[in-house]
């Protein structure tokens, strides 16, 4: 029996089961550029302290979501770039899909005007996970990055807030 999904913030203490859930996602090798995953200290600085979300199923953390600023420039401190990631055994079950919706309230509480994500176009599940959230796609990044020898794509996709920043 599949335990109900609760969302909570996400505390340093649930680091090692988001590292192994990014983990598991850079293992696909459709998910990020990065070939590993960082320290808890790297991580944290490199994220906005709000919007920070595990999801839970009964003990066990089933995925997360996070914020990144796109720059440190004053002008764009209401623009964040958006990380998701479901651990593999718990894909399939809408998990993706609630993590960036909860991502979109709370970084419009938080002032957050722009979300941008950058995503492989191989990586159609999260396409439509972000479609469905109310992004749209802005452009294709061509040969954006070299991964293991193989130039790559991104799909470039942004939601304006209605609320935050009008």
């Amino acid at each position: 029996m599949e335990h109900p999904i609760l969302l909570q913030p996400m505390a340093p203490e649930d680091w090692q089961a988001v590292r192994s859930i990014y983990l598991q996602g850079i293992a696909t090798g459709n998910a990020t550029f990065q070939q590993g995953a960082p320290e808890w200290e790297e991580w944290d600085a490199a994220h906005l302290e709000a919007c920070r979300i595990v999801a839970r199923s009964g003990q066990e953390v089933a995925g997360w979501a996070a914020l990144g600023p796109v720059s440190k420039r004053p002008v764009y401190a209401g623009v964040a770039e958006v990380s998701v990631y479901v651990a593999e055994a718990a894909r399939g079950r809408g998990i993706g899909r609630l993590l960036l919706n909860r991502l979109i309230g709370e970084s419009e509480a938080a002032g957050i005007w722009t979300l941008q994500a950058g995503i492989f176009p191989e990586n159609n599940a999260s396409i439509r996970v972000h479609t469905s959230a109310g992004f749209r796609i802005v452009g294709i990044r061509t040969r954006l990055g070299c991964m293991n020898g193989r130039w790559r794509d991104v799909v470039l996709m942004e939601r304006r807030s209605e609320v935050a920043g009008i």
